[in-house]
């Protein structure tokens, strides 16, 4: 199926036409064929018209902090008030044999089986940040498809992995209640990036959640004084990230959930950061487009190759040092390009 034709069914209207459709634009934009990438930017063009309409929710947290089931509830209830929901999901790469299981689908049973949602697990294939490297394309796709709201489902992530914030309207942070101590909490990394922290799993111990919630709210609001500008507190025209908890197992909470993002994406389009934000990631996706172009044109550059069996057996037998071998085959590249 050619481009055009791609374009055409996944805009048109049948869900069983449209969902194939959604399936094989995304393989191809994932694809690293070089024919495919040809095809692929030509569909992306095209596609870019019919985006930006849906609203693009990240969700991140710990391995075990119940994204999945969260995630399923919260679809449910969207769908139910008149959404259609895409959920891009993560799964992390085998470092051993570079494999993946791709089975989120299976922890959103009701989910993936109602018409109105769209779920695909995509291959993290080495990419640092709890994304994939497509997963931007694939968000495109979705929301050319009529989907308005886009839920990218992160890796299980750690204090560092924040790759997630910079694709999308608003970042979620999911928590659980006795996760850490107060210095925890309060470490630079990816607390400091959150609009909203969910601690879930509340029923299991309320008290142990309240007071996970007063401390994540106290080390919020010290991130806000003393870090960036746009979480001064005294400032009513920006938004202030919050804190709630809820049991998404029980589905309890999701619908203060979302009208929390609701507060948040009518007060962010009112002073015109939704838009500002949007604007600096697309900038944001083509830096990191060049980057990875950059690096992919280096490790083909003839003058690269000739040296590079030489400098690797130099660096493996401990004659040169890393640092000196990269800057030779930089000198090399930049001497030839």
């Amino acid at each position: 199926m050619n481009s055009g034709a791609l374009l055409a069914a996944v805009l048109q209207g049948d869900p069983t036409v449209q969902r194939r459709a959604m399936a094989k634009a995304i393989t191809l934009l994932e694809s690293t064929r070089a024919d495919h990438r040809l095809q692929a930017d030509e569909l992306l063009t095209a596609l870019l018209p019919h985006t930006g309409q849906s609203f693009r929710l990240g969700i991140s947290g710990v391995p075990g902090v119940g994204k999945s089931t969260f995630i399923e509830a919260m679809g449910l209830y969207l769908i139910a008030q008149g959404h259609r929901v895409a959920v891009l999901t993560i799964d992390p790469s085998s470092t051993v044999s570079g494999g993946s299981i791709l089975g989120d689908k299976t922890r959103m049973e009701l989910l993936s089986v109602n018409e109105k949602a769209y779920i695909r697990p995509s291959p993290s294939s080495g990419t640092l940040g709890g994304v994939a490297e497509k997963t931007r394309e694939a968000m495109l796709v979705c929301e050319a498809a009529g989907y308005d709201v886009v839920i990218v489902e992160t890796v299980g992530v750690g204090q560092s992995e924040t790759a997630v914030a910079n694709m999308t309207d608003m970042f979620v942070l999911l928590q659980l209640p006795n996760a850490g101590d107060d210095l925890q909490a309060i470490k630079k990394g990816v607390m400091e990036l959150a609009d909203l922290v969910v601690i879930n799993k509340a029923d299991i111990d309320p008290d142990a959640a309240t007071r996970a919630r007063a401390q994540i709210n106290s080390s919020l609001r010290l991130l806000g004084l003393h870090g960036s500008p746009e979480h001064v507190h005294h400032d009513q025209k920006l938004w202030h990230p919050q804190v709630i908890q809820l049991s998404a197992l029980h589905a309890q909470g999701v619908d203060v959930f979302w009208a929390r993002v609701l507060e948040f994406k009518a007060l962010q389009t009112a002073n015109g950061k939704l838009a500002t934000r949007r604007q600096k990631q697309a900038l944001a996706w083509m830096w990191e487009r060049i980057d990875a172009g950059l690096k992919q044109a280096f490790a083909q550059h003839p003058a690269v190759k000739s040296v590079l069996p030489q400098l690797t057996q130099e660096v493996l037998a401990g004659r040169v040092a890393a640092s000196t071998a990269a800057r030779n085959m930089l000198q090399a590249y930049a001497e030839n390009a």
